[in-house]
C-alpha cells in the first residue's frame, strides 16, 4: 500500500515538472485531445474538460528555472512570474499546447497574453475578462459569452461538439474535486501536525497538471492516509497566509514559515482550486449557465474581484475566525499591485479587531529565507508569550 510520504513525493514530482510530462502523455493516449494552458487565479476547467481537453495550470518557473531571456521582455518593476513563463515559452516547455488562457489578473498578464500571440504560441491565445458586474443579466451574460467562445475555439481544433451531457459530467467531476480538496484542508485545520502545509500544497498543485479523474483518486487516498496518521502536536501558532493568490511562493518558503513555529491553517495559495464555494449545479439543460451562476453568486474573495457590496476584509475576518487562527501573515509577491493595494485595507481591519499580523514580500525564485524565518519566528514567539500559554496545543 502506498504510504503518505510516497504519495506526497509523487505529487511533488508532478506539481513541479516544468515539462508537463503527464499532461503531454495524456494527450498522446487518445484522439482529439487538446492541452490548454491557463494562468491563475481562477479559470473554470470544466469548460476545457467537457471539450475533450486538459486545462493545465501555468504557475511560472519558480526556483527551478533560471531566467535569462525572460528579463528582456519586461521592465524591472513587475513581479517575477511573467518572466518565468516567458522563459518557459522560449525554451519550448509549452510545445504541444493548443491554446493559452490568461485570466484578467492585472495589466502585466494582459501584456503577457500579447507576447504569446507575437511568439505564435499555440493555435489560440485569449486574454479572458471576468465580469466585475455581478448582475446576471449583465456580467453573467458577458461571462457566458466568454466561456462559449473558449468552447468554440477548442471545437475548431478537435471538432468536438458542445454536449450538455458531457458538460454536466465535467461539472460533477470538478464538484467532487472541490469537495475532496475542502475535506483535505479541513483535516489539516483540525490536526495540522499530521500533514504539513508544504505537503498539502504539492498535492493540490499536482491537480493543475493531471486529469481531474486522477487527482480525485489521489485526494481520496490522501484523505484516507491522513485520517490514519497520528503525528505529535507541536508548540506552534495557527496562522492564515494572505497575498499569494497569483504568483506562487517557493515550496521552501512555505516550509520556512512552518519551521519558524507556525501552522498554516488557511491560505490563498492555488486559490482557483477552491474558488467556487460549494457545488455547481450538475444536472441542468444549461451547464454553462450553471458555471456562470456559481461564479456570480459563490466566488471566494480576492484582490482581483470588485467587492464594493461584499468587502473582502469582512470575509477575511470570517475565515480567520473559522480557522481558529492566532495571527495573519501577509505574504505578497514583490510588485504585485492587486495584493499590495489591498493590504492596507486588510491590515486596518486586523488593527480594529485586535488581530496580530506581520507582512513581507517574496518572489517565486527567492532562495534565501533567513530574514523571513526570523520574522515569522519572532511573530510566533511573541504571540505565545502574550497569550501566556502554548497556543499551538489549544
Amino acid at each position: 500500500m502506498e504510504s503518505l510520504n510516497q504519495l506526497i513525493k509523487k505529487c511533488e514530482e508532478l506539481a513541479f515538472d516544468l515539462d508537463f510530462t503527464r499532461a503531454k502523455q495524456w494527450k498522446s493516449e487518445g484522439e482529439g485531445r487538446v492541452l490548454v494552458g491557463h494562468m491563475p487565479i481562477y479559470f473554470p476547467r470544466e469548460i476545457v474538460h467537457a471539450m475533450n481537453g486538459l486545462a493545465v495550470g501555468i504557475l511560472g518557473g519558480g526556483d527551478k528555472k533560471q531566467i535569462i531571456r525572460g528579463d528582456a521582455y519586461y521592465q524591472s518593476y513587475i513581479c517575477h512570474m511573467p518572466r518565468g513563463i516567458i522563459e518557459l515559452a522560449l525554451d519550448g516547455h509549452f510545445d504541444g499546447f493548443e491554446g493559452f488562457l490568461f485570466p484578467s489578473i492585472c495589466d502585466v498578464i494582459r501584456n503577457l497574453s500579447g507576447m504569446f500571440r507575437i511568439l505564435k504560441k499555440g493555435k489560440f491565445v485569449k486574454y479572458m475578462d471576468f465580469p466585475q458586474n455581478f448582475q446576471k443579466h449583465i456580467g453573467g451574460e458577458f461571462y457566458k459569452s466568454e466561456l462559449m467562445e473558449i468552447a468554440d475555439k477548442i471545437s475548431q481544433i478537435n471538432q468536438v461538439e458542445f454536449s450538455v451531457e458531457r458538460f454536466n459530467e465535467s461539472i460533477q467531476l470538478f464538484n467532487k474535486n472541490r469537495q475532496l480538496t475542502n475535506t483535505a484542508y479541513n483535516l489539516r485545520k483540525e490536526a495540522p501536525w499530521k500533514i504539513s502545509a508544504a505537503e498539502m500544497y504539492s498535492v493540490i498543485r499536482a491537480g493543475y497538471v493531471i486529469p481531474v479523474e486522477e487527482h480525485n483518486e489521489i485526494l481520496e487516498k490522501l484523505i484516507e492516509l491522513v485520517n490514519a496518521a497520528e503525528g505529535v502536536p507541536q508548540d506552534k501558532i495557527r496562522v492564515q497566509v494572505i497575498g499569494a493568490f497569483c504568483e506562487q511562493p517557493p515550496l521552501s518558503l512555505i516550509r520556512t514559515i512552518e519551521l519558524a513555529g507556525c501552522y498554516i491553517v488557511e491560505d490563498d495559495f492555488l486559490l482557483g482550486s477552491k474558488w467556487i464555494q460549494g457545488d455547481i449545479e450538475a444536472d441542468t439543460s444549461d451547464p454553462v449557465g450553471a458555471i456562470v451562476d456559481a461564479y456570480i453568486n459563490h466566488s471566494t474573495f480576492s484582490s482581483t474581484v470588485y467587492d464594493v457590496d461584499d468587502p473582502k476584509e469582512y470575509r477575511m475576518l470570517e475565515l480567520f475566525k473559522e480557522s481558529k487562527g492566532d495571527g495573519i501573515i501577509f505574504a505578497a509577491p514583490s510588485f504585485c499591485d492587486p495584493a499590495l493595494l489591498d493590504h492596507p485595507i486588510l491590515q486596518s481591519a486586523c488593527d480594529k479587531n485586535g488581530i496580530r499580523y506581520i507582512s513581507f514580500l517574496f518572489s517565486e525564485n527567492t532562495g534565501q529565507f533567513k530574514v523571513i524565518k526570523e520574522q515569522a519566528g519572532t511573530f510566533s514567539d511573541s504571540i505565545k508569550l502574550w497569550d501566556g500559554d502554548m497556543v499551538g496545543l489549544k
